[in-house]
């Protein structure tokens, strides 16, 4: 099997931040040798012609299954990178989303297939446990500790990680 590479090219994305108990709904991402990396909010390319929104909800019904509920206006971000040498690029709407609260109810983690087939874990993250030295970094860098950020953002997410703040170029 072939590692997994960033394309050449600026990718669009959508990123959806869902909460359970002040934890992060993210998806393990492990590196070439099968060391846990760190951890990433669910989420998917955003397709030609489609908006942030509506890419956001495919990719959780693709994924998990479920119907979501986009909650107010995208945090953007740019995100250059490097993964195993290779540069990355992609410009990121980040948003809060909702689900059931009956789906995947007492599950810690959940088991899904990637578009290209392979397996993916996604589990609830308490914020205070990524970045660490010892401990799973957050993706997209900055994601957690960059300076800009919405009113409407620091007030949820400081709620219950203060300090927890989103950057947003919109």
């Amino acid at each position: 099997m072939t590692p997994w590479r960033p394309p050449q090219h600026v990718k669009v994305k959508a990123i959806g931040l869902h909460w359970r108990d002040g934890k992060l709904l993210a998806a393990e991402v492990y590196d070439d040798h099968g060391q846990l990396k760190g951890v990433r909010p669910l989420g998917g390319s955003v397709e030609f012609g489609e908006p942030w929104q509506a890419a956001l909800q495919r990719e959780f019904k693709e994924e998990l299954g479920v119907e979501i509920e986009v909650l107010g206006p995208p945090h953007v971000m740019e995100n250059i990178y490097t993964h195993h040498g290779a540069v990355g690029h992609e410009v990121l709407f980040i948003g809060e989303v909702r689900f059931s609260s009956e789906a995947f109810a007492g599950q810690d983690l959940i088991e899904f297939l990637e578009d290209s087939g392979a397996p993916c874990t996604a589990r609830w993250f308490d914020l205070s446990e990524l970045d660490l030295p010892q401990g799973p970094a957050l993706f997209p860098n900055g994601l957690a500790t960059a300076s800009g950020h919405s009113e409407a953002a620091e007030n949820h997410l400081s709620h219950h990680y203060p300090g927890f703040l989103i950057y947003a170029n919109a």
